[in-house]
């Protein structure tokens, strides 16, 4: 769960620190004080998408840690180089004035994309962003999929879905015009007799170009091997190295029997005339062995020129060209042999074709089960949210797409709804009313939380356009969540904030002419005052209090139940 939140510069939050327990937490405030600003921040230290805009003014960066206890992804953080020991861990993201984020776990740096990965794993946002989402078709799907944990069959799905798509590219291609096919052809034809021309060899390129740059320091070389060669073995007048070591070796000889340290500096003489007899034939040998000449040097560029203007055509290096020379001799056999070709690819693409049908349908299967059980769900959680004439209804159809298969499978899913009794079953984004709709939403998401493994889910205001009985049936269902998960919401409704077990008071402030945020945590007396302005408005009463009371009192009641 997300034990504290310390924000610095974010908008108009200055600095606040934000210690949030289990169960139900609560941000209330007049509209403008910077509740949703509180989730800015968790979103931003979550990875998420954000903006140097986001940085108070005036100031060089803004910075957010998030502190999460209790069960953790271990598996990801192991995964990914992060050990954890213990039952702690700190996300923090600096955003910098210039666009730069930096990122760090537990104080190791991470990527952005790495933190939006290992976010999305421990705390779930939902907002008012989640409603059109929730409208469009397009999601339901989505929606369905990982209710009913289909992830395996959809991806053994996609495999054979993959497979026949590329069988159909194949056959495709081939079956080309006949103009388009003798073009193809000429083109084939011509880049592979250039290729073989050139005879070109895998690495002469490098070795070429190796070779080259010897050449042209010849001069240069020679004079260092002759000197080397003067140096080691002398002249007509001279003695050079090995003749000196030798002279210096004998005469160290002929005393060794006066000590042991005079025969060990004759064996030490001997290993260096050894060594320096060997560089001397080595050096020899190089000298006999390079051969030079002007004619040669012309013939290396002449053959490099060539393989460079082939590289502009056919590819960065000699592999590359040699590479292409295989695929344009395999796609001519093809071609020229494509009526086979055509017949052996169908037989295979019928083969795939059904293959990925038989998936899709097991798939298909699997998802009209789980779409069952969600209905079941979803209509349990409305009756629980004071909605029990309102049916839910999972509605397939098969794709329209070529053999009724596409990427995502066979199907086209969308959720239907009849908000009263005997109205027929509509697209929810034709029925639903802004209130019907966030207890709708509230339903499907807290159903598709139940089983995901994530602690701690955010409710962003998604309590819009729900007033009265409504508002107590989803405040009690968000306290029920509140049971197994941790849950942060920001609302305007009395009834939500009375039911939390932990409430904050975000207010608005000037100081030395700055507008600042202060986020408070609120005791009793402090949650009356605080209900008592949510029912009333800016003049609170004593009547407004007593009201407040009454509402905490039947909070504390259900929680007792």
């Amino acid at each position: 769960m997300l034990s504290l939140l310390h924000i610095e510069n974010i908008a108009i939050i200055e600095s606040a620190d934000i210690g949030f327990d289990a169960g139900f937490n609560v941000l209330t405030g007049e509209t403008g004080a910077g509740k949703s600003i509180v989730i800015d921040a968790i979103s931003a230290v979550l990875g998420e998408r954000t903006s140097r805009e986001l940085i108070r003014t005036g100031a060089k960066s803004a910075l957010v840690n998030a502190v999460f206890t209790g069960s953790l992804p271990l598996k990801w953080l192991e995964d990914n180089g992060f050990p954890v020991d213990g039952e702690e861990l700190m996300l923090q993201r600096e955003i910098q004035g210039d666009g730069r984020n930096a990122c760090r776990v537990n104080g190791r740096p991470l990527t952005v994309a790495q933190l939006r990965e290992l976010g999305r794993q421990l705390l779930n946002i939902h907002g008012q962003h989640d409603g059109p989402q929730l409208l469009d078709p397009d999601c339901h799907l989505g929606y369905l999929d990982s209710f009913g944990k289909t992830v395996a069959l959809l991806a053994d799905y996609q495999a054979a879905y993959h497979t026949m798509a590329d069988l159909r590219k194949r056959i495709s291609k081939l079956e080309m015009d006949e103009a388009e096919r003798s073009r193809r052809v000429d083109t084939l034809e011509y880049q592979i007799k250039e290729l073989e021309r050139a005879d070109l060899k895998p690495g002469e390129d490098e070795e070429l170009d190796s070779r080259k740059t010897l050449l042209r320091s010849s001069g240069k070389l020679m004079e260092a091997i002759q000197a080397a060669q003067f140096a080691l073995s002398g002249g007509e007048d001279s003695q050079g190295a090995c003749d000196l070591i030798n002279e210096a070796e004998g005469a160290i000889r002929s005393v060794t029997r006066l000590g042991s340290q005079l025969e060990e500096l004759g064996e030490k003489l001997t290993a260096l005339r050894y060594a320096a007899d060997d560089a001397a034939e080595t050096v020899r040998d190089f000298a006999d062995e390079f051969d030079f000449s002007p004619e040669e040097l012309d013939q290396l560029e002449s053959r490099l020129d060539v393989i460079y203007r082939l590289k502009k055509k056919y590819g960065p290096t000699v592999a590359d060209m040699l590479d292409y020379l295989e695929q344009c001799t395999v796609e001519l056999e093809q071609i020229q042999d494509a009526d086979d070709t055509v017949q052996k690819l169908e037989k295979e693409l019928e083969k795939a074709r059904k293959e990925a049908q038989k998936r899709g349908e097991a798939l298909t299967k699997a998802r009209q089960k789980a779409a069952e059980r969600l209905q079941k769900r979803v209509q349990e959680e409305l009756r629980q949210l004071d909605m029990p004439k309102v049916q839910f209804v999972t509605d397939f159809s098969a794709s329209q797409a070529q053999d009724g298969m596409d990427e995502t499978g066979m199907d086209q899913v969308q959720f239907l709804m009849s908000a009263n009794l005997g109205e027929a079953l509509k697209p929810i984004q034709k029925v639903a009313s802004g209130g019907e709709l966030a207890r709708i939403m509230l339903a499907l998401k807290n159903v598709l939380a139940e089983d995901d493994g994530i602690g701690s889910l955010v409710f962003d205001e998604v309590d819009t356009g729900v007033s009265g009985r409504a508002a107590q049936k989803v405040a009690e269902k968000m306290a029920d969540v509140a049971q197994r998960k941790q849950v942060l919401c920001v609302t305007h409704l009395p009834q939500i904030a009375a039911m939390a077990d932990t409430h904050f008071s975000v207010k608005k402030g000037e100081k030395k002419g700055r507008t600042f945020t202060n986020v408070e945590r609120l005791d009793r007396q402090g949650r009356v005052e605080e209900l008592a302005r949510l029912i009333g408005g800016a003049t609170v009463t004593d009547v407004l209090r007593q009201s407040a009371g009454e509402l905490l009192e039947q909070a504390e009641a259900y929680h007792k139940r």
